[in-house]
């Protein structure tokens, strides 16, 4: 069975990219615009990893990974944030809340899969760093 994974975005272009990115490398991929629409779909597939952006509409990543924690049945999930850091504080913020790490934006399609590979094969408790870029082969 492949891995599925939710990827919670409401910028079209980043929610694509994500998504061919991963679909490409094999993963089953599924999507919502916004953490509320992420919820209902996290409660009806129990993905095997949600990677969510923090600035939504209708609800936040925040709000989403606090439901998620709230939610028997998702609780478990492992929740990923997609985040530019804008604000100074936004990387402690992120990982108080709960989320296994993070990934920066803009994605970078040469280390993208790689990183959530490893953090799907991560055994790494909650509040965990995301991993580090492999190395750029030189040519």
């Amino acid at each position: 069975m492949k891995p599925r994974i939710l990827i919670v975005e409401d910028n079209a272009a980043n929610l694509e990219l994500a998504r061919y990115l991963l679909s490409y490398a094999g993963y089953d991929v599924l999507l919502a615009t916004d953490g509320e629409e992420g919820l209902a779909v996290a409660a009806r597939e129990l993905p095997h990893l949600i990677i969510s952006d923090l600035q939504m509409p209708v609800m936040d990543g925040y709000s989403l990974i606090a439901a998620l924690r709230a939610s028997a049945q998702c609780a478990h999930i492992p929740v990923v944030a997609l985040t530019a850091f804008s604000m100074p504080g936004d990387r402690e913020d992120v990982m108080r809340a709960g989320f296994l790490g993070y990934l920066s934006k803009p994605i970078e399609p040469e280390l993208f899969v790689h990183q959530v590979a490893t953090f799907l094969a991560s055994e790494t408790p909650l509040g965990a760093r995301a991993p580090e870029p492999m190395p750029r082969e030189s040519h």
